[in-house]
């Protein structure tokens, strides 16, 4: 994603924005809520699981991907959650899709320190990082409609 901005000299800057895919894997009313491990300062705080589209990758396979490496399953991506969210002082933007658990997988946490599925009511009962807080407040209708 190409952003411009004016520098302060009034001149064009033009850049690439890094886009960073979310899934809200929902079942049974629950959304997947994935503690961070790491770094310290963000460390057992919850998250979407997710990560960065790599160059050439669409968002949806950038988030199949990541799912099968950060959680072990296989994930059907459906639509987009919330709008997008502008991270790491603008050098990037959070994009969040719904998703489903395919062929019966069952998440692990490879790379997180805890996971938890959470019904609408639950959704404040654990701590948020800071990017994913627009997008909980977006999927909280979502999951009270079921």
């Amino acid at each position: 994603m190409r952003t411009e901005r004016a520098n302060d000299g009034g001149q064009i800057e033009r850049r690439d924005l890094k886009v960073i895919v979310g899934a809200a894997i929902i079942e049974d009313g629950r959304v997947l809520a994935c503690a961070r491990s790491a770094p310290p300062e963000v460390a057992g705080m919850f998250e979407f699981p997710g990560g960065k589209v790599e160059p050439g990758e669409s968002e949806t396979a950038a988030l199949a991907r990541e799912c099968a490496e950060e959680l072990a399953v296989r994930v059907e991506i459906g639509e987009r959650v919330g709008r997008n969210v502008r991270m790491a002082h603008g050098r990037s933007v959070l994009k969040v899709y719904t998703a489903r658990l395919l062929h019966g997988d069952r998440p692990q946490a490879l790379e997180h320190s805890a996971l938890r599925w959470l019904s609408a009511a639950e959704l404040d009962d654990v701590t948020w990082l800071p990017a994913d807080a627009p997008i909980v407040a977006a999927l909280r209708p979502m999951l009270a409609r079921g």
